[in-house]
């Protein structure tokens, strides 16, 4: 699969625009994505285990959150 072309046909252009070239990104920028702030998104996470329906995966002591899953969540709220 050309990722390029999984980018144009599947990533929301605002998202494309924080994500640039990666797979996963760290909580300020869901947060940006989602319009909220990074306290926000680290609240949900800690009471529920997922924040917006997207469990992240912990790399050290960093929360990474996957750009596909993100997109799917976008698409489905419009």
């Amino acid at each position: 699969m050309d990722i390029q072309n999984y980018q144009i046909n599947h990533i929301p252009k605002g998202l494309a625009a924080v994500i640039g070239n990666r797979d996963f990104i760290q909580t300020p920028e869901i947060a940006q994505v989602f319009n909220v702030q990074p306290q926000t998104v680290l609240k949900n996470h800690s009471l529920t285990g997922q924040a917006y329906g997207i469990k992240p995966i912990k790399v050290g002591n960093r929360l990474l959150w996957s750009v596909a899953q993100i997109a799917e969540k976008l698409k489905e709220a419009l």
